[in-house]
């Protein structure tokens, strides 16, 4: 215990999830009410089929998978019924063209062909068929060639007994041959963990082989059983949906060779995307595991399943690890297999986590200036005051801006001066040019644009149309005759 503490910190405890106990004094839990599993722990689905009607003849339209599917002592009785029937019909059909060839009355008769030699009674026909039928061959009885009758009754029981055979055996082999037994030493921890992994909430749990024949192939999926009901109003009581354990990034696909654990990222994608420690103790669901795989030894395929209900989903817990280094090889130490320990998690949900960030950061304050109007962003700062609010910028945009030390009529002088300056993309081209001409002072520049920007070329309301020049007030505005005579075409073509 105390070698552990050192390992993972004092905050950490050693939680043991099996059924026998662990050794610290701890209350035991509630005994809640067993509810009703979809897919038990051994991966038996408790789904039973009923008032199937005159659907029941699908079954024996494939008799062959339904002998398969029955259970070991039907198959046993199915065989052994099968068998003892042909063998006395059979038998029966011998003694029966013996019986009408008379040759019963006449067995010991020298001169007397028979059909079939030495059959005297019904035990002795029927100890030529199983004679015959298992090619034993003992040489007393055999048939002889005064019975045509006998003859095509040999060839009826090789056809039959061929059949008879391919069917039993065939379906006894495929019944042997099953690989579900192999899925017993495919081990699943016996409880599912929540808990932090790369700074991600994450749902854990743990799968394991207990042989060393690998599993070729191996894949892994996931479902959540859960009812919901949808907004038409139609009840689902157990709708299906997919959890993703790795499929976009290939983690699905495993190399079982040692235990693993399989991850679950809860993300704004994930069914439990809402899901806290609170909410789970209300909520019900069941996540369903499923593990395929390619045997190796007999290339068949193999399935193993299972489940974890709500109660069985530890949150704030992480699997304690059972892979060790020794001399030449990594030891697995399955008695640690379900074993879990507590681990800071915080309770919330990832939907409430990520609220609470964006509520925390400074970049989304409420907009009080997401108006129509294309106001400056001192006006902001100014309305901002007005509500009680800080007149500063946040600390980013201080170092950006340059400006978190300046007066307020400072910023407005420097705002006005920005305006003018952006508006040289409002003038022509050739003005713009102009503008830009190398050896032209800055100061000389900025007054330029600042006496443009105080006189607009809008404002020549001579050279509008007549239909505005009306509604500016019937030519009463002077003339700009700054501008040359090109210069005042090119405007009032831009406004005609």
């Amino acid at each position: 215990m105390s070698a552990l503490r050192k390992k993972f910190g004092d905050d950490y405890q050693v939680v043991t999830t099996s059924s026998s106990g662990s050794g610290f004094n701890q209350p035991p839990p509630e005994k809640k009410k067993k509810r009703q599993r979809f897919v038990d722990k051994n991966g038996r689905c408790n789904v039973q089929h009923g008032n199937l009607g005159g659907e029941t003849s699908r079954y024996l339209s494939d008799l062959f998978t339904t002998l398969v599917d029955l259970k070991w002592r039907w198959n046993l009785f199915i065989f052994i019924l099968t068998y003892t029937v042909a063998w006395l019909f059979m038998a029966s059909m011998w003694w029966f063209i013996a019986y009408i060839r008379g040759d019963l009355n006449k067995a010991h008769n020298d001169k007397y062909t028979p059909c079939v030699a030495n059959v005297y009674n019904f035990p002795s026909a029927f100890l030529f068929f199983i004679e015959t039928e298992a090619t034993i061959g003992y040489g007393y009885r055999y048939i002889t060639d005064k019975c045509p009758e006998g003859i095509i009754l040999f060839l009826f029981q090789s056809i039959l007994g061929s059949i008879v055979d391919a069917f039993l055996i065939g379906c006894m082999f495929i019944k042997m041959s099953q690989p579900k037994k192999r899925a017993e030493t495919l081990m699943f921890s016996e409880h599912a963990a929540i808990s932090m992994r790369d700074g991600k909430l994450t749902l854990m749990f743990r799968v394991g082989n207990l042989r060393n024949s690998h599993m070729v192939s191996a894949q892994i999926r996931c479902k959540l059983l859960k009812s919901r009901q949808t907004p038409e109003g139609e009840f689902l009581p157990l709708d299906q949906l997919e959890l993703d354990v790795g499929f976009s990034t290939g983690a699905d696909q495993l190399f079982l060779v040692s235990p693993l654990t399989i991850c679950h990222v809860i993300d704004t994608k994930s069914p439990f995307y809402d899901l806290s420690q609170r909410s789970m103790q209300t909520e019900q669901f069941e996540i369903v595991v499923i593990l395929e795989g390619i045997v190796e030894t007999t290339g068949m395929t193999c399935q193993a399943r299972t489940s974890y209900t709500e109660d069985e989903v530890l949150w704030g817990h992480r699997f304690f690890p059972v892979i060790s280094l020794e001399e030449g090889f990594f030891k697995v130490d399955y008695s640690q297999f379900h074993a879990t320990f507590e681990v800071p998690t915080p309770p919330y949900s990832v939907k409430e986590q990520e609220e609470a960030l964006l509520l925390s950061s400074p970049l989304m304050a409420p907009s009080l200036c997401n108006s129509g109007e294309k106001n400056s962003s001192l006006d902001c700062l100014e309305t901002l005051e007005d509500n009680d609010s800080t007149t500063k910028l946040p600390t980013k945009l201080q170092k950006i801006t340059g400006r978190d030390g300046l007066p307020k009529k400072l910023l407005r002088m420097s705002s006005t001066t920005s305006e003018m300056t952006y508006s040289f993309g409002d003038l022509p081209m050739k003005l713009q040019r102009i503008s830009s001409v190398p050896g032209v002072s800055d100061d000389k520049q900025t007054g330029k644009a600042s006496k443009i920007s105080t006189e607009p070329i809008s404002k020549s309301v001579a050279d509008l149309p007549p239909k505005l020049q009306r509604l500016a007030g019937g030519g009463g505005g002077r003339m700009d005759g700054h501008l040359p005579p090109k210069l005042r075409k090119m405007n009032s073509d831009r406004f005609t």
